[in-house]
């Protein structure tokens, strides 16, 4: 009801203004008939004062015939009805009527004749102060087909600005519903698009699930065994070698993690410039653990390769995606080849990137090439892929200025190349590891962490610092401390833990009732990082080295004021 109500309200609102047009017109109309017959009157009595002072000396002397010349001299003017001269007493001397009117026989009645549709004016005739008659003279106004014509004219237009406003009404108000229509339109595209964008995403995460967990376990493996031979060995040298064995592991372990969020996040494209060369050699653990065993990878990328402006967490699903493909048409194993070459432009095209990737497989038929790209085409059996992973790559392409073409042989193998236009711009250069920085002065730090071992580790980097900490296990706990006394320089806490408050609650809250206080938020969950990310809340993502979180310290202490003090 509320919809046709809104959809009715702007031709009803048309109807209503061109109403008042009209009454408006008739309004003017009738101002314009007023204003003419004003000016008519004026007119006719000027006319009669100047009859009035050429007729004296005829009637002085009493020429009735002079006088009747100068009156039929009106008879030019087919505006005159009638005209008649008195005499001083009052009396008839001359004049003329045209039939439509009939002459006053006597200076009294004459100034009290009327007739509709006319004007009847008499003005005396004088002669050094002496009045020596009168003049009668009656005019009409224009005549009613000229007034009828011109009214019309005036509805005429009128009623056109009436229509034309009612029109433009009913055609703003069709406008008006097809662009809501356009907008819902839209808006079910765009869901749709990220709809299929996240299922691309899926199904990629979806293959690698074997993979990834198997080299979870590895990692898993190694630090656990390392830590048992620590345990038996004193040799300095095969400590040092266990510890960096450990060490590599995590380091493994927190770039498949990374990666893996940054696949499975639901956010819009974010273009950046990169560099390919390095982004797309720091895919070896992902290609590694996805293809398996039975498929070497080997990657030729050139030192010189130029910068693109893409999104680079869809560049990898793109890269990951033809893997998978060439790793499905090579049941036997085989070898995948990733090139990188600069295409200068030649006028008609600009400088591009090419990448390509080449397997040893089965190939693809002729008549299938140009179905590969087609979400939801595939030649797999049922349960082992859904048809979105080259469609990914088809739209990352074109979404990034670029194209992707395909070359295959049948039981030779295929070559899929991405070109992607060349930026003008450098990507930033990735910073060193920085060294770990101990604190200046003393702060004290109020860890807020439920998870015992890692409060543990967390609150040993500290010391190792030179921080002096005291923890907490939960949100409720740390408010409760703060509120006994506040004598921290920042709170460092996680973001998910038991309780009512949550680590980001907690940090507004402190901002709120503690604003001297820093506060920085720890967490290994995605969602919970952009919504940090959100309200400004510096972060540090698990796991993080002493390096990261000496330098994140540092920032977050300058940031509140309490730095190198």
């Amino acid at each position: 009801m509320g919809n046709i109500v809104t959809q009715m309200a702007t031709p009803l609102s048309a109807v209503l203004i061109a109403l008042l047009l009209m009454v408006a017109g008739l309004a003017a109309a009738y101002q314009l008939e007023q204003l003419g017959r004003v000016e008519k009157l004026r007119q006719t009595t000027v006319q009669a004062q100047i009859l009035a002072s050429g007729i004296a000396a005829p009637l002085a002397f009493e020429d009735n015939a002079a006088l009747q010349e100068y009156l039929n001299a009106l008879k030019a003017d087919p505006q005159i009805v009638a005209v008649a001269a008195y005499d001083g007493r009052g009396a008839f001397a001359a004049g003329f009527a045209r039939r439509s009117a009939s002459l006053p026989r006597r200076a009294e009645e004459a100034r009290q004749a009327a007739a509709p549709g006319a004007l009847a004016v008499s003005v005396p005739v004088r002669e050094r102060g002496t009045q020596l008659g009168s003049v009668y003279l009656l005019s009409t106004m224009d005549s009613l087909s000229r007034r009828l014509t011109r009214y019309l004219g005036i509805a005429l237009i009128v009623i056109a600005a009436s229509v034309l406003i009612v029109m433009l009404a009913a055609s703003y108000s069709s406008l008006r519903r097809s662009h809501q229509a356009l907008r819902a339109e839209i808006a079910g595209r765009q869901q749709a698009e990220e709809a299929l964008r996240q299922s691309q995403k899926m199904e990629a995460m979806g293959q690698l699930t074997g993979g990834v967990a198997h080299d979870f376990n590895n990692l898993l493996m190694v630090a656990s065994g390392g830590l048992d031979l620590m345990e038996r060995t004193s040799d300095p040298v095969r400590l040092a070698k266990l510890k960096a064995g450990i060490r590599q592991a995590v380091d493994r372990g927190a770039k498949l993690t990374r990666q893996l969020l940054a696949f499975s996040r639901r956010s819009p494209l974010n273009p950046e410039v990169i560099d390919p060369r390095a982004r797309i050699r720091g895919m070896d653990a992902l290609l590694e653990r996805s293809l398996g065993e039975s498929i070497e990878v080997a990657m030729h990328l050139p030192a010189d390769l130029w910068p693109v402006e893409v999104d680079a967490s869809e560049l990898e699903v793109a890269i990951l995606n033809i893997a998978l493909n060439a790793r499905d048409a090579m049941q036997r194993g085989g070898g995948i080849v990733i090139e990188g070459a600069n295409i200068p432009g030649n006028g008609e095209r600009p400088d591009r990137v090419r990448i390509a990737v080449t397997d040893s497989g089965a190939g693809i038929a002729p008549d299938l090439v140009n179905k590969i790209f087609e979400p939801f085409y595939t030649t797999k059996e049922v349960g082992q892929g859904t048809g979105l992973g080259l469609s990914q790559v088809y739209g990352f392409a074109r979404a990034s200025g670029g194209e992707v073409l395909v070359d295959s042989i049948v039981g030779q193998g295929t070559t899929i190349t991405l070109l992607l236009p060349r930026s003008p711009l450098m990507p930033r250069d990735a910073d060193s590891p920085p060294e770990p920085m101990a604190a200046f002065g003393t702060h004290r730090i109020l860890l807020v962490e439920d998870d015992d071992t890692v409060a543990d580790t967390v609150g040993g980097m500290l010391t190792a610092l030179g921080y002096e900490t005291e923890r907490v296990d939960n949100g409720d706990e740390a408010l409760r401390r703060l509120e006994r006394k506040g004598d921290f320089s920042l709170i460092l806490s996680d973001m998910i833990m038991p309780g009512e408050v949550s680590g980001m609650e907690l940090a507004l809250k402190i901002r709120q009732l503690w604003p001297h206080l820093g506060t920085m938020l720890m967490t290994g969950y995605s969602a919970a990082a952009a919504s940090a990310a959100k309200e400004g809340v510096p972060l540090l993502a698990k796991p993080f080295t002493i390096q990261d979180l000496s330098v994140q310290l540092m920032a977050a202490l300058d940031q509140s004021g309490q730095g190198r003090g």
